[in-house]
């Protein structure tokens, strides 16, 4: 089970810049005008062979009228509420502000792991400056610059030695784990109630690693699987929360505890940023997928041709990777909730399926020979022999060839795509890896 950071602070004292350094990416937008940062950001950190989540709050309102301090003091309750560490990111050039202190006041009631990041020491002489923060009442600040990167490993090595330890999960024999994610209001409590909520064959809780992982074992119709607590399960302490921000983290933790996630679209408002953001971490994690349109009750018209354009949007959307199955239910009548459990098994058995290797060449040697890689600069890739490897996350496929630093994305995704029509490997991610023999 993963943990997650969360980069807190005021607007400009360089949270994004800070996200981009830690998790190598430049995903979020940085920019010297202050509340740049509108959706959130989640990526993952390696360092030291430890991996970890790490989001990036931002969402200010940026017309200067609005105030800020009650959307940073939002974004803050939430991340403590709901964040294994804090880091709280300040600006040593500027000193403590008024803004800064206020988010020390709330950031001062928890008993969280938190660091103070004083950014902008761009040079040495700039770290005495970080002595001012001592004023906050949050112990030593951390001086480093995020934009030219010196001091990050070193915050890095202290983050992992104050995540809490995580004792392994107790859930007993591998049972799928079934994540249902989705924006609020999307209807996840219904589904999960339409699982749940028939003849009571089942449901024990099993209070999984820590106080956020609940497994509910669902036991009938010949089915045996976890379902993954998420955002819509437990209760919110306050009605008032940034819900979007909210689900997402809830999102992120329920997607990393699951084998195959079942990604709940809303058939009146279709999809959404939002969904997109959740499809995102569902890949990034490399974890199964069911879509499914829910309150599909509620359309007028339904006939073939507008289930066809509806999946043909859904795909569009969530290209390139559209190889998963689409169903259209509604929660509330149950139509064809049967069927989501159905499938969500079938994209399981897909993850753990093995081709025998035997299979693998006869079909896909003569494939290669027909279309062969590009030649580049004159030399030609002559692939020789494919492999499944031994049961991993994922399934994964090792070609070995003569030049594999030359066969560029592009021939990877053929050969991908050749794999998906000879075999089924709907719903799921499919790793594809070149090796010289």
């Amino acid at each position: 089970m993963g943990n997650v950071a969360a980069i807190v602070g005021r607007p400009n004292a360089g949270k994004s810049t800070l996200f981009n350094r830690l998790t190598q990416t430049r995903e979020a937008i940085v920019d010297e005008e202050a509340g740049t940062t509108r959706d959130r950001h989640y990526g993952k950190v390696e360092w030291c062979g430890q991996e970890f989540s790490l989001i990036d709050t931002g969402g200010w309102t940026a017309s200067p009228e609005d105030v800020f301090e009650e959307e940073i003091n939002r974004q803050v309750r939430t991340a403590i509420e709901e964040a294994d560490l804090i880091l709280f990111v300040v600006d040593i050039l500027n000193g403590p502000t008024d803004l800064d202190d206020a988010v020390a006041r709330i950031l001062r009631r928890t008993d969280k792991p938190l660091i103070v990041v004083a950014n902008k020491a761009d040079t040495y002489d700039l770290h005495a400056a970080g002595a001012e923060f001592y004023r906050l009442g949050l112990g030593d600040p951390f001086c480093l610059s995020a934009m030219n990167g010196s001091g990050t490993g070193d915050l890095l090595d202290r983050m992992i030695t104050l995540f809490p330890g995580k004792q392994s999960e107790k859930t007993e024999e591998e049972l799928p784990r079934i994540a249902i994610v989705g924006r609020p209001n999307v209807g996840k409590s219904s589904l999960i109630n339409a699982f749940i909520g028939e003849e009571r064959h089942i449901v024990t809780a099993v209070a999984g690693t820590t106080r956020d992982s609940i497994y509910t074992k669902y036991n009938k119709f010949g089915l045996n699987f976890y379902l993954v607590d998420t955002a819509g399960i437990r209760r919110k302490n306050r009605v008032n929360e940034d819900m979007e921000y909210y689900s997402v983290i809830r999102s992120i933790r329920a997607i990393e505890n699951s084998d195959v996630c079942v990604l709940m679209l809303d058939a009146m408002q279709g999809i959404e940023n939002q969904d997109m953001n959740i499809f995102s971490i569902i890949q990034k994690n490399r974890k199964g997928i069911v879509v499914c349109v829910n309150k599909w009750d509620l359309i007028e018209e339904k006939n073939s041709q507008k289930i066809d354009r509806y999946i043909h949007a859904i795909r569009e959307r969530l290209a390139p990777f559209t190889d998963f199955p689409v169903l259209f239910i509604s929660a509330l009548t149950r139509q064809r909730i049967l069927k989501v459990l159905e499938m969500v098994k079938q994209v399981y058995d897909n993850r753990r399926k093995r081709i025998p290797t035997a299979q693998l060449n006869s079909i896909l040697l003569p494939v290669i020979e027909q279309t062969p890689p590009p030649a580049w600069k004159g030399k030609y890739v002559k692939i020789k022999y494919i492999t499944q490897l031994p049961a991993g996350r994922i399934p994964s496929f090792v070609f070995f060839c003569n030049l594999p630093q030359w066969v560029r994305e592009p021939y990877k995704r053929f050969l991908e795509n050749q794999i998906r029509k000879h075999w089924d490997f709907s719903g799921t991610p499919v790793q594809i890896f070149l090796r010289e023999k």
